[in-house]
């Protein structure tokens, strides 16, 4: 936490299954004198990412704006045999293909196309406003079909793999239920855990690789997109497993009010 003259910065730690609306409220527990205080959040993280959200107190709220533009760097692990419609794990099951021929050479190549400056097509589920709606809402009323979806540019300042693994049918579907669970308020979770059983086994024995990889970018960069554009690229569906956001401007995972 930075205390100023005009108000508090907190590096808070947002969950897996929370939203930063929910972060929020434990603060307000976890540190009663911010019971009665103006709270807002400063770049949000999806239900499915963990990680540091800036959260900003009194009148730290009037500089939003300069904590909305810093940079910040994430640890993304790909998963490559599926695409969903929020390029998470939190979304219908939309592909499925063959992964088996995915490498690390490949995925090492592939990255080379998000380095540098990059047009990024915004999500289908995210909070970007279009024609005063929500992507999120036109996507939740199946209206996308009359819509272009927006794109912008971001930067991707260092982007690189850390490693390759490969999960196993039972363990990949225990994770997903195991976290999808985490999540409260209305997110289909009910359709999309029914939709995932029908695409994996606990008895099962496929095995599908993942990537580990580290991305440097520019505020407004979405991980979940990287995943999913990586995966159109390679011609195999991709999504994001897991985001974690380690670092925001100075603000560091490791010293995060947990």
């Amino acid at each position: 936490m930075n205390d100023t003259a005009a108000g508090n910065v907190l590096n808070l730690y947002k969950q897996l299954g929370e939203t930063p609306l929910e972060r929020l409220d434990r603060l307000r527990i976890q540190k009663p004198e911010y019971a009665g205080e103006v709270l807002s959040y400063a770049g949000r993280l999806d239900p499915m990412a963990e990680g540091v959200l800036i959260a900003l107190a009194g009148d730290a709220n009037k500089r939003r704006d300069k904590y909305l533009d810093m940079a910040k760097e994430y640890t993304l692990d790909i998963l490559f045999g599926f695409s969903t419609d929020t390029y998470d794990i939190l979304g219908r099951v939309m592909q499925q293909g063959d992964a088996s021929a995915v490498t690390r050479k490949a995925i090492e190549k592939g990255l080379n196309e998000f380095r540098g400056k990059v047009s990024q097509e915004y999500p289908p589920f995210s909070s970007k406003t279009v024609d005063g709606k929500s992507l999120f809402e036109w996507a939740r009323g199946n209206m996308l079909d009359a819509l272009v979806l927006p794109r912008k540019t971001v930067s991707i300042y260092d982007i690189s793999v850390k490693g390759t693994y490969k999960l196993d049918e039972a363990a990949l579907l225990s994770y997903i239920k195991t976290n999808i669970e985490k999540v409260t308020g209305d997110f289909r979770q009910e359709e999309i855990m029914r939709l995932w059983k029908k695409e994996l086994s606990d008895v099962g024995e496929r095995q599908f690789p993942c990537a580990t990889i580290t991305i440097h970018c520019s505020s407004g960069t979405y991980a979940r997109s990287i995943a999913h554009g990586l995966g159109k690229d390679l011609s195999i569906p991709a999504l994001a497993l897991h985001i974690l956001r380690t670092k925001v401007g100075e603000w560091e995972s490791g010293k995060s009010l947990r």
